[in-house]
């Protein structure tokens, strides 16, 4: 990760809101994290865990989308 004081977007707690400060995904991934409005700037909140933790649910530009767990650790952001 660029910044020490940045975190994975997985590491975030339900109703922590974060800014998105990079994407580590390569590829069909990468393309759907930034359709889905996932690019450094944007404000993400979490919004709630599966009982086993995986998915999560963000809150994204007005949006609610679920991602997998491996992939929001790629996922880095400023609290």
């Amino acid at each position: 990760m660029a910044d020490s004081a940045n975190i994975s977007l997985s590491a975030l707690r339900d109703g922590q809101q974060a800014r998105v400060a990079a994407l580590h995904l390569s590829g069909g991934m990468r393309r759907r994290v930034q359709d889905l409005g996932l690019v450094p700037g944007t404000r993400v909140t979490c919004v709630r865990r599966a009982l086993s933790g995986d998915p999560i649910a963000y809150r994204i530009r007005g949006a609610v989308v679920a991602l997998r767990k491996c992939d929001a650790a790629q996922i880095e952001v400023q609290p």
